[in-house]
């Protein structure tokens, strides 16, 4: 049977711990990393746009990043072994 450890800091394991932690973690960014962060939330926010807009319309073609997405993997060819 598994113990419990016990260097658990259990403040961090509720909604506000959580947040608390987040928010300690982000004040300790460089300016940089900062500038890095919004430009990928930019890009998450876009996408989960396009993806609501294709939803509506019912577009699913692979010519939109959702579309693409749906498709399957291509099958894996080795290099001339």
């Amino acid at each position: 049977m598994s113990r419990i450890p016990d260097d658990i800091d259990w403040t961090l394991t509720t909604w506000e711990g959580v947040r608390r932690e987040q928010l300690r973690r982000a004040a300790a960014f460089t300016l940089r990393e900062r500038m890095q962060s919004l430009e990928d939330m930019a890009e998450v926010a876009e996408r989960f746009r396009q993806m609501r807009e294709a939803a509506k319309s019912g577009a699913t073609g692979a010519g939109t990043p959702e579309g693409a997405a749906r498709q399957p993997p291509a099958a894996y060819e080795p290099d001339g072994e």
